[in-house]
């Protein structure tokens, strides 16, 4: 038993372990996840109903996106932006590991004859000859990933793009790192079945790495006579420096700053903000 505690309690170094995955290819988690972006009404793993739809406005309208336009979605989900975009007459192609959602957002799209085509694979191994005009990140999906995966993507974002193509992505802030606090917690069943249809005992462990500006949300499951899971969630937070830093390293040029992905204005004092990038 003190075994087992002591591994739900250990704090591994910075991107030490990459389980997404897991969570997003489980059948069981995937179910759950794809009812999360489903809801319109919450900012879980999509923006609300009425953010996504101010967010796509703007985007088609900043970058001038019609029919001779080609798009790609990085870890597009159930294609709540991709699907939306495809309407404006652009071509649209949505990249995600998750075969539920990638069914889901294909089924979609040609239900409603729209121009969008899907890709199941882990984005950091997508490859293609297309070239496009605008790629999106959406949903802080950059934080997610450790600094060798960060520059692995980037580099693929600036080959995939045409000359005077631009990337949009968004980032969690240091002023939202600094609210955040190291926690531990044990919930029976967390998340009310969220990690397996069967009983199972929960624990959360928030670790801070001050340093990095990086913040771990650890899940270990607990179920009879199976072998403990564990799933880590990383999310490493940016401030403008930084985050040019690593964009002018890919080659690109900043083009601006926002408050967000729907273009409000930048502001040091929120808790996410947004770039466009230009190659």
């Amino acid at each position: 038993m003190f075994d087992l505690i002591e591994k739900i309690n250990e704090r591994p170094v910075p991107f030490e372990f990459y389980t997404a995955e897991e969570l997003w290819t489980n059948n069981h988690t995937s179910k759950q996840m794809l009812a999360y972006h489903l809801n319109g009404a919450i900012d879980v793993s999509s923006r609300n109903a009425n953010f996504i739809e101010n967010s796509v406005e703007w985007i088609i309208r900043y970058f001038k996106l019609d029919g001779n336009s080609c798009v790609a979605d990085f870890g597009c989900g159930p294609g709540l932006y991709a699907n939306k975009l495809s309407k404006c007459g652009a071509n649209i192609t949505g990249i995600d590991f998750s075969e539920r959602s990638i069914n889901y957002a294909d089924k979609y799209a040609k239900e409603n004859n729209l121009n969008a085509n899907y890709v199941r694979c882990n984005y950091l191994e997508y490859n293609t000859d297309k070239k496009y005009d605008l790629i999106i990140m959406i949903m802080c999906d950059f934080c997610a990933l450790s600094f060798e995966q960060r520059k692995t993507m980037l580099e693929k974002y600036y080959s995939l793009l045409k000359t005077g193509g631009k990337l949009l992505l968004d980032v969690y802030s240091y002023k939202a790192f600094a609210k955040r606090e190291e926690l531990a917690i044990y919930e029976p069943n967390q998340l009310a079945g969220f990690w397996s249809p069967n009983k199972y005992y929960g624990f959360v462990n928030i670790f801070k790495y001050d340093q990095e500006k990086v913040i771990l949300n650890k899940y270990s499951i607990v179920e009879e006579n199976l072998p403990i899971k564990t799933v880590y969630n990383w999310l490493e937070y940016f401030d403008k420096e930084k985050l040019a830093n690593e964009l002018t390293l890919a080659g690109f040029e900043i083009d601006n700053f926002f408050g967000n992905v729907a273009g409000s204005k930048f502001n040091p004092q929120n808790d996410e903000f947004a770039v466009v990038a230009k190659k």
